[in-house]
């Protein structure tokens, strides 16, 4: 080990460079981003500080040995320091003339204010007294004296730091001024005193008047700072690595408060909230950088530098342009300005809103920085998300009380009153206009009305796949689920929250992003897709890179060579949406939601119940219109453009009340009628038949039970009545001149026997609509491959099926047999956090299980079929990690809500850029 070389002058990037390999990301992982940056800094001229870096390899070694140094660091160390002292003119440790150094973190990632640092390293009693006699400043010595002994004492002994607040609080108080700028050289003279107490008091030990002792001691508490909480924590929320470490960085310190012709401050190259192109930022005069960040001083905005520092503010506004072409992105500079010199303290790619993201790169492309690819890559899927929902004020939702949190279920904010039932919120949203936030337990097919009507949706039960989150994301309703925290009276129309009760009318703020619920009224930003210039032309270059041919190299005759971007979409409102938001097609028509509207209910439980198979016709007959009007709405809004159209698949019992509601009905009547409580007699009986009709079709496991293509076996007049609406509608719509390409999806089918039992009749109904139309329309039937028998037989499957389409909630319930709303109620969180599952599968595609079906399905459906299309429906369709994987299986299509085809857009085009490697 005393061969590695573990300490970096920054003059020394490029032996940096060789040693990695000259790859930059791997200096940047050597060097950490500041180190790195200084390094970068000093090469190309811009003024830095003497300075040297020690690597994360050494805070590695350095932890892995039970925080000791590696076998010669040390010596590398003073090594460096006496290459500063030549470079400055200056001594370590000397009186006379003193080198002082600051002691700063700095990992591979930016962790802003998560790790530790110490200024002004070397200072003791004679230094200080002899810094005195060389600027004649005794107030600037020992206000950065005070510095070292208070951050030595704060950060190395980790004594809390209000122990030292309180001692300049009061002198302060006694001195009768507001800021520290109206303390004396005497008053910090009798503070830095003070300091050396509390840390003799308080740590049992002197404070170190060897500078050695002071640099040695720094470097350990900042390599001991990347496992601080504030640090793991921050890394477990920005999803960086544990093992990357942070380098040491030494650097000659330059000092702002040395007057009036000396200042510090923070700037971005862009504005990082709203992206526009002005030096954005604030500074102090006459203090040092901390100052700035403490926010101990009111600072001034960066543009009045111009007139403070003329020539310093000139030059530093070409280094911040000289940065930004060099490193082609905005960034974030520290700079200390000592008695009228200019240094650069630090560069670093600049955080930024979602806003400003899209801005920054769509305007680099613009002024030739970066290529459309590049600005494509800037942007993350969330940045696009966070922009297209309501958001909350920032500052009022930190000033509200949290009453709960949830299941960050569908992104969002929402406000509005609260409401217990579906027909309440419905009628208190359309006919009293109130802006409603309906509360269930957990929401059923038929809340529909009242969840479309509602501006939120809260349930107690329920995960991030629950029929309340697929809807909502469906329809960019905020929604929080699975708040378990709420104690949800349903008959006293109240909910209890900790010690907060509130009662139906009473107002809540949701924030879908975060899961959280609020009291009371937080204001709201509610953005326009139509409005967002830049976002819309980000989003066309990410469609042309997705759609450039050659981009993967799937079989011949496949579809498509590019990864397109559909939508589900169950009624043409959702569709004109999921045109405006890019959608190429529709992936997922769920005709069964149609099922559910008030008119069309009562019909379809007469079809449920009928006991003739005339009675059930009648009915069939009653509702195809209604069908056939959707799916004309649907072909018009698509003109040009796929249409899947998913017959019915889940279980009749859903379109019918609950048996256990009916059960208790069942009894209060009874009751009623042996009280003497006179009843119409058929009440009671049509109760009575109801109730016994529910219990015929009680399941045990209604998800396996009579539900999809196995229904449609059991009941095939359903089924052909959907497709004859459908080809109706097709046929009225192409004789209109809408080019129409409808494509039927039968669900559920887990042996191909299945499909050999029913696609030919529908097939067959298919050709006589078309026949007594008297015109011809382009068509495919497939079907949802749900069922893990389905992908490992999908060669057979694809023999009969023209296109797969993948449910992956379904096949992602099947393959790892949880039920979805069960497992993230009671075990699946946990399960996360515990580390025994990487994430939580109904989130994110299991690559290892359901993603292996996926691709094996692919491969296998393919080799029958080589045309064959595939694409993906479930959540899954617009979660970013998710579309890549759909990208590297070969996948023609996602298909996701409207309000997630922006996101998916993106990370489709981002995946196709990347080019992963093909797993097909």
């Amino acid at each position: 080990m005393a061969n590695i070389k573990w300490v970096y002058g920054f003059n020394e990037v490029e032996a940096a460079e060789k040693q990695v390999g000259g790859d930059w990301e791997a200096v940047r992982a050597l060097m950490g981003g500041k180190g790195a940056n200084l390094a970068e800094m000093t090469r190309i001229g811009v003024p830095v500080p003497p300075g040297f870096t020690i690597t994360t390899e050494a805070c590695n070694a350095f932890l892995a040995a039970g925080e000791q140094f590696p076998e010669g660091m040390w010596e590398q160390e003073l090594e460096a320091l006496k290459e500063v002292e030549k470079e400055t003119g200056k001594k370590f440790g000397d009186a006379a003339n003193p080198l002082l150094v600051s002691c700063r973190s700095g990992g591979k990632f930016s962790m802003p204010g998560m790790m530790d640092t110490v200024l002004n390293i070397g200072l003791n009693d004679e230094t200080a007294k002899g810094m005195v006699k060389l600027t004649g400043d005794e107030r600037f010595v020992y206000d950065a004296y005070r510095r070292l002994v208070q951050m030595f004492g704060s950060v190395v002994l980790d004594l809390p730091g209000e122990h030292f607040e309180d001692v300049i609080e009061k002198a302060k108080k006694e001195r009768g001024v507001a800021d520290d700028t109206g303390l004396t050289a005497e008053d910090w003279r009798a503070i830095t005193e003070r300091f050396q107490a509390i840390i003799e008091k308080e740590a049992g030990i002197e404070f170190p008047q060897d500078p050695y002792e002071q640099l040695k001691l720094a470097t350990e508490a900042v390599f001991a700072s990347w496992n601080g909480r504030r640090a793991v924590d921050y890394r477990n929320a920005a999803g960086i690595a544990h093992d990357l470490g942070t380098a040491v960085n030494m650097v000659t310190m330059i000092f702002g408060n040395m007057g009036e012709t000396s200042g510090t401050g923070v700037a971005f190259t862009r504005d990082p909230a709203a992206g526009e192109k002005v030096l954005y930022g604030d500074y102090l005069i006459n203090a040092q950088g901390e100052d700035v960040v403490a926010g101990i001083r009111n600072t001034k905005p960066i543009a009045e530098l111009q007139q403070d520092l003329p020539q310093a503010y000139a030059e530093f506004a070409d280094i911040c342009q000289k940065l930004e072409k060099h490193y082609l992105e905005m960034q974030d500079v520290e700079f200390t300005i000592e008695q009228g010199k200019l240094w650069m303290l630090q560069t670093r790619t600049g955080k930024r809103t979602a806003q400003a993201a899209i801005k920054i790169a769509v305007d680099m492309v613009s002024e030739g920085l970066i290529s459309k690819e590049d600005a494509v890559l800037r942007v993350e899927p969330g940045q696009v998300d966070a922009l297209l929902h309501p958001q909350f004020d920032p500052a009022a939702k930190a000033a509200a009380g949290r009453l709960a949190k949830g299941v960050n279920a569908s992104p969002g904010a929402a406000v509005g009153r609260l409401y217990f039932d579906a027909d309440t919120a419905e009628r208190m949203a359309r006919e009293e206009g109130q802006d409603v936030i309906m509360i269930r337990p957990e929401t059923k097919p038929d809340d529909v009305h009242g969840m479309l009507a509602a501006k939120g949706i809260l349930t107690s039960r329920g995960g991030a796949t629950s029929h309340a989150a697929v809807v909502a994301r469906q329809f960019g309703i905020p929604a929080v689920v699975g708040c378990d925290q709420l104690e949800i009276d349903l008959e006293k129309r109240a909910v209890k929250a900790g010690g907060t009760v509130l009662k139906e009318g009473d107002y809540v703020s949701l924030d879908g992003a975060t899961g959280e619920v609020f009291g009371g009224q937080i204001p709201t930003v509610d953005p326009s897709f139509e409005e967002q210039t830049d976002l819309i032309t980000l989003l066309g270059w990410a469609d042309e890179i997705s759609a450039q041919e050659g981009i993967r190299d799937l079989p011949e005759g496949s579809p498509t060579r590019g990864l397109q971007v559909w939508a589900n979409a169950d009624y043409p409102r959702d569709a004109r949406r999921a045109r405006t938001f890019g959608a190429r097609g529709i992936g997922l028509c769920r005709t069964e939601h149609m099922f559910f509207e008030e008119e069309r209910l009562p019909i379809v439980q007469r079809m449920i119940l009928a006991k003739t198979d005339q009675e059930r016709q009648a009915a069939l007959d009653e509702l195809l219109p209604f069908q056939r009007s959707d799916f004309e709405g649907l072909f018009e809004a698509m003109d040009g453009l796929p249409v899947i159209i998913r017959l019915i698949d889940p279980p009749l019992h859903e379109f019918l009340p609950s048996y256990e509601d009916l059960l208790v009905e069942m009894t209060e009547l009874r009751l009623d009628a042996e009280r003497g409580k006179a009843l119409p007699s058929e009440t009671l009986a049509s109760k009575e038949a109801l109730l016994n009709a529910v219990e015929g079709m009680r399941e045990t496991n209604p998800m396996m039970g009579l539900r999809g293509i196995r229904l449609g076996i059991i009941l095939p007049g359903l089924i052909e009545m959907q497709v004859r609406a459908i080809f109706e509608a097709a046929c009225n719509q192409a004789l209109r001149g809408i080019d129409v390409h409808p494509e039927i999806m039968i669900p559920l089918t887990g042996h191909v026997n299945e499909l050999n039992a029913v696609q030919p009749q529908l097939q067959e109904v298919a050709q006589a609509v078309m026949k007594e139309k008297g015109t011809e329309v382009e068509y495919k039937f497939g079907t949802m491959i749900e069922i893990p028998r389905a992908a490992l037989t999908a060669d057979r499957v694809a023999g009969v099926a023209q296109f797969f389409s993948y449910g992956t909630n379904d096949l992602t319930q099947m393959t790892f047999g949880y039920s979805r709303d069960d497992a993230e109620a009671k075990f699946l969180l946990e399960y996360v956090e515990q580390g025994i599952l990487p994430g939580n599968p109904f989130q994110v595609l299991d690559r290892d299980g359901v993603g292996k079906l996926v691709a094996m399905g692919v491969k296998l459906g393919r080799q029958a079929r080589p045309d064959l299309e595939v694409g993906i429906c479930g959540e899954h369709g617009g979660e970013p990690s998710s579309i890549e994987f759909c990208y590297t299986a070969g996948l023609n299509y996602v298909s996701c809500s409207p309000f997630r085809l922006p996101v998916a857009r993106l990370a489709a085009a981002q995946a196709a850029i990347r080019r992963p490697a093909l797993v097909v």
